[in-house]
């Protein structure tokens, strides 16, 4: 045994740019794992950066100098995050606020609705809606108390959102403006000069990370925006807010779609029960749902790793588990990223 693993560490980890690799991984994870939360600005505005660094290029290409091309998309981006924020957030507040405070009798409307299941289910029992209802009850008295002790933190989160909102166009400015300068010392300062298999990882990876964070962003609107218009024009309530939902979704490969089912089915069988309005309005989700994982996806991510699904789900997992929000985010490219570094981690030969 002992005799096997050593010469797996040989083959493997010999290469002295093997070691170098390894050493530069564990250190970004341990990195990462403590001051994710204080780098959270950080990141998000090299997703921005990411973003609208397409526009940049495509100025550039059209003979527009760095300088002013940067400035053009930053501040056409700024302008339509100001409209988007102004107009659509209050609605969503709004929206959100009225499903909070209609939650005791969408609870009773439930309770009604359900008393009624095991007449037409004989495997389903009265003690058994019984049990799910104080379920329910219970977990909604505890998101109040929940709710209520997140009100008396408000005041922290408020000055939060006021340093991302000052920081965060600062930092996609600079990171737009200076990418190649910020790239380059980087590289001469802390990657070693010996770096073939760094290079080709990074040559792998690089594009389609932002392939990746603009293509995600693209189909969430899209999605959201269709979404909402099918919502609105069967008329169900909190049109806006599950369509929002439904584009967020997209984030979590599989499991969102999955997720962000549940509320839609409850608001709509309570507004309408088990009606045909309420069986039209879930076929036209699940075309939605179908051609956004059929066709809008394909088209967005053709240039994308093919990566099998239990891979994602596993990548979704971990790296949610890691890093959160931003791990469930980046988990694609960053199984991607550790796909090419098992094609191309160098090998000892004999």
């Amino acid at each position: 045994m002992t005799k096997v693993l050593i010469d797996w560490w040989h083959r493997y980890f010999s290469e002295p740019e093997a070691g170098i690799l390894f050493s530069i991984l564990v250190l970004m994870i341990v990195f990462f794992g403590l001051f994710h939360k204080m780098l959270a600005p950080v990141l998000t505005s090299i997703v921005f950066a990411y973003l609208l660094d397409w526009g940049v290029a495509a100025l550039q290409r059209l003979k527009c100098p760095h300088m002013v091309a940067v400035l053009v998309v930053f501040i056409v981006a700024l302008t339509l995050v100001i409209l988007l924020f102004v107009g659509v957030s209050p609605l969503l507040s709004k929206q959100a606020t009225n499903l909070i405070a209609e939650m005791p009798r969408i609870v009773v409307r439930l309770q009604s609705v359900l008393t009624n299941v095991p007449q037409h289910f004989s495997f389903i029992s009265e003690a058994q809606v019984q049990n799910f209802l104080s379920t329910i009850q219970s977990r909604l008295g505890h998101f109040g108390q929940s709710f209520l002790s997140y009100s008396f933190t408000l005041i922290p989160n408020i000055v939060s959102l006021v340093v991302y909102l000052v920081m965060v166009p600062m930092l996609v400015y600079f990171f737009m403006m200076d990418k190649s300068s910020i790239l380059r010392w980087i590289s001469q300062r802390f990657i070693p000069k010996r770096r073939k298999v760094l290079t080709k990882v990074w040559s792998e990876v690089h594009t389609q990370i932002g392939n990746y964070v603009r293509g995600k962003v693209v189909e969430a609107i899209i999605v959201t925006v269709v979404s909402y218009l099918t919502f609105w024009v069967f008329g169900l309530q909190y049109a806006l807010l599950l369509g929002a939902l439904v584009g967020v979704s997209v984030i979590i490969p599989y499991v969102g779609a999955i997720v962000v089912t549940i509320p839609i089915m409850v608001v709509a069988a309570l507004q309408w029960g088990w009606s045909s309005h309420f069986i039209w309005l879930m076929v036209a989700y699940a075309i939605i749902s179908a051609l956004d994982g059929n066709v809008l996806v394909p088209i967005l991510f053709s240039e994308a790793v093919s990566l099998h699904p239990v891979a994602i789900i596993v990548a979704v997992l971990v790296f949610g588990g890691m890093w959160g929000f931003w791990g469930i985010f980046f988990a694609i490219p960053l199984a991607a990223l550790v796909k090419a570094l098992l094609d191309n981690w160098p090998v000892a030969t004999r």
